[in-house]
């Protein structure tokens, strides 16, 4: 079972957060550690930053079917 999107739109931003705390206080190469795609940070970054572009996107295509559809 899927969580409602005001659960996930607080949940995933606590948990990215939680996950670049866990970096800093574990990865002794912190900052430049972000930019390897094996490490945590790297993805408590990304994650925030993809689920907004990926619903922009989504609602771009829903409405150029819309707008093809009623043309």
């Amino acid at each position: 079972v899927l969580p409602s999107l005001p659960t996930l739109t607080v949940l995933v931003p606590l948990l990215s957060l939680a996950g670049l705390f866990y970096s800093a206080s574990v990865d002794e190469t912190f900052p430049q550690g972000c930019t390897s795609t094996n490490s945590l940070c790297f993805y408590s970054l990304l994650l925030p930053v993809t689920i907004p572009v990926y619903v922009f996107f989504h609602l771009w295509t829903w409405m150029g079917i819309k707008l093809f559809r009623h043309n």
